[in-house]
């Protein structure tokens, strides 16, 4: 892709057949990239929620649950899970000394075989009165599962994160995203809330328009998982892997908190910021590449590789960097909005 500079051009696919829209725009020049482009387009969403599940390069139909009597295991399949959201008790949540909640798991079959007689496990830290093991509801490929556990906060105040694993019917763990466990963490009477961590998490973005108090999560398993499997398809292409960049990765999850809260999928953001404002805002200058997506990171790399402009921004061989970001919000249209920022500085 020949990018001269002093020229900008922005795209915007809306996959209308698949309900399924993503976003790519390239920039190579260092002034005027504010200009507005009379070609841009926007795009307009239809909205599906409740019952949205983001379109893959192979179409599922939306809105539909498999019966447990249907599903069957199939020959050689492989599993594969992914972590969609904390329904309930989003991580540092702050309880009571000896309260008890139920905490639960949104997770998606992202495998190709079917969870029957699968188990939940407890693996590690603190156990809250969880069981050893719990079965799960039977899960169908591609489709999701609510998993819950009642659970006792520690008696002492503190910090307490508790680690799950998800097993087949061998006992063999499965992956969930780039993770080997999901976990519940909760804060005690007066404990310190950690100012950083992992996987879902309430973080303190802000977002740029009017919902302020937006109750949104984020996962970090999701951001390492976007960024390798861009790495891995440029691997695929002979091409140099990116290296995380603090400033772009912390755009792109700006952007993703201000279109999940705000409920909206596009470049400009709700307060007006272009892409060029965000990344400059958060201390970057230099080339840019911005694609999105909605759903989970596999999600948004089969509709990236679905359209050859943006599977050729994925691949753009004058990107060194990239920042990934990823925002759910069960108030939105999508859930889950994925934002990459790729770069070279």
């Amino acid at each position: 892709m020949h990018k001269p500079n002093m020229y900008k051009k922005i795209f915007c696919l809306l996959f209308i057949s698949s309900l399924l829209a993503s976003c790519i725009s390239i920039s190579g020049d260092s002034e005027a990239r504010d200009t507005p482009q009379a070609n841009f387009v926007t795009a307009t969403l239809i909205s599906t929620k409740p019952g949205f599940t983001p379109a893959t390069r192979t179409p599922t139909p939306v809105g539909t649950s498999t019966p447990a009597s249907a599903i069957t295991a199939l020959p050689d399949c492989k599993d594969g899970a992914v972590l969609l959201r904390d329904v309930t008790i989003p991580d540092n949540t702050q309880v009571r000394a000896g309260e008890i909640f139920t905490k639960t798991w949104e997770l998606q079959n992202s495998g190709t075989c079917s969870w029957v007689n699968y188990t939940l496990v407890f693996a590690a830290g603190e156990r809250m009165n969880a069981p050893l093991s719990a079965p799960i509801p039977d899960t169908a490929p591609n489709e999701k599962a609510q998993i819950s556990l009642p659970l006792t906060a520690p008696m002492s105040n503190g910090t307490y994160t508790g680690y799950f694993t998800l097993n087949d019917t061998n006992g063999k763990n499965i992956d969930i995203g780039v993770e080997k466990t999901f976990w519940v963490s909760i804060v005690v009477g007066a404990g310190t809330v950690p100012a950083t961590g992992t996987g879902n998490i309430s973080t303190p973005n802000i977002p740029a328009g009017g919902n302020s108090n937006c109750a949104y999560s984020q996962n970090a398993g999701y951001v390492q998982e976007i960024s390798s499997l861009i790495n891995q398809a440029r691997k695929n292409a002979n091409l140099k892997a990116l290296t995380v960049n603090g400033q772009l990765t912390s755009a792109a999850q700006a952007h993703s908190v201000d279109m999940g809260c705000n409920n909206f999928l596009g470049h400009t953001g709700s307060d007006g910021s272009s892409i060029l404002s965000r990344i400059n805002q958060a201390g970057y200058h230099g080339y840019y590449v911005e694609i999105i997506a909605i759903g989970t990171p596999q999600n948004a790399m089969d509709q990236w590789q679905a359209d050859t402009t943006h599977w050729n921004a994925v691949l753009d061989p004058q990107a060194t960097s990239i920042g990934a970001g990823y925002a759910y919000y069960s108030g939105s249209d999508y859930g889950g909005y994925i934002t990459v920022d790729m770069g070279n500085p």
